[in-house]
Order: structure tokens, then sequence, then C-alpha cells
């Protein structure tokens, strides 16, 4: 169960991520809120994760998630430009947060 929560707290991550860029300084009232809301979801479950899972390898995949999720959405919207180059090496970070996985 902790495995589960800490991929959905890195999706969290990726949540608060993208609000805080769209909040522009926390100058617009939605994304601040859905920032703060967000963030202590990801926060709350990492820090259940970390009840059963090492500290660094628990860290490590939820920032990993986390960016991956991050640069994959800004991609798929368009925020951000598409290239091969990015595609693997979020490949590459799948693989660590997999490989992470699989030694625990």
């Amino acid at each position: 169960m902790s495995w589960i929560v800490l991929v959905v707290s890195g999706l969290f991550e990726a949540v608060w991520a993208t609000a805080l860029g769209r909040s522009e300084g926390f100058s617009k009232l939605v994304p601040s809120i859905v920032f703060v809301v967000a963030c202590a979801i990801s926060m709350a479950g990492l820090a259940w994760a970390m009840r059963d899972l090492p500290i660094g390898t628990a860290y490590a995949v939820w920032v990993g998630i986390g960016a991956a999720a991050t640069v994959g959405w800004a991609m798929y919207t368009g925020t951000e430009p598409i290239s091969i180059t990015k595609f693997l090496l979020i490949g590459g970070l799948i693989g660590c947060v997999v490989g992470l996985k699989l030694a625990h």
C-alpha cells in the first residue's frame, strides 16, 4: 500500500509544480489554491509512505515520478517543446524509479 500512496503522492507533486508555475508568483488565486492543496496531499502521502519505506528510496521515487510527470504534462500541453532527448531522459528516469522499487 505504501508504494501506491507514494506513486499517487508523486503525481500530486506534478500537480503542485504545474500549479506553482501557473500561479505567477501566487498572484492568481485558483492556481495558488491548487498549489497549496496538492502540495499538502503530496507531502502527507510522502510522509505516510516513509513509515514503511526507506527515506532515500521513497524520496527519490517521489521526486522522480513528480519530475517525469511534470515534464510529460508540460510537453503534452505544449508549454514545453517536445524532443526525443527529453523522451529518452524521462524514460531513463522512470527506469531508475522502477529499479529503486525492485531493489527494495
